[in-house]
């Protein structure tokens, strides 16, 4: 039985977020930064009268974030913490059926710490990723 999947961008990637996962989608407003944070870490921002963790995405996949400037994010929790997890921008929501990675998928480390499976949408193979994973302190913990 098909699967809700939210579609989004990162680095110019289509990726899908399994829709249980998602608390909600924001924009971001200020983001203060913190002292000694994990590299991932962008820094705190308030977001409905709470404070969120804003990871840096491209980071904890190894990219170069130095000059992203993303605001759109997905609010996920993780162990009763909210995160927001910065995307370029976000797509669609749809339903789809979760395939296996193939042996023959290749992706980088980071990449394929945060793989799930794919997708299909209209032919095209989509990278399912897991917005634990890339929350820093729980790439070591799904590895």
């Amino acid at each position: 039985m098909p699967q809700l999947y939210l579609v989004a961008q990162i680095a110019g990637r289509s990726v899908a977020i399994d829709a249980d996962q998602v608390e909600s989608v924001v924009d971001i407003g200020e983001v203060t930064a913190v002292p000694r944070a994990d590299a991932n870490v962008r820094g705190l921002a308030a977001l409905r009268s709470r404070v969120v963790t804003v990871v840096d995405t491209k980071a904890a996949l190894g990219l170069d974030a130095s000059s992203d400037n993303a605001r759109r994010a997905v609010i996920t929790r993780v162990e009763a913490h909210h995160y927001a997890l910065l995307v370029d921008s976000l797509d669609d929501i749809a339903p789809f059926d979760l395939l296996p990675l193939g042996s023959g998928v290749a992706l980088d480390r980071a990449w394929r710490a945060a793989g799930r499976g794919i997708i299909e949408r209209d032919g095209e193979p989509i990278l399912v990723i897991d917005l634990a994973s890339l929350v820093p302190g729980q790439v070591a913990a799904a590895e």
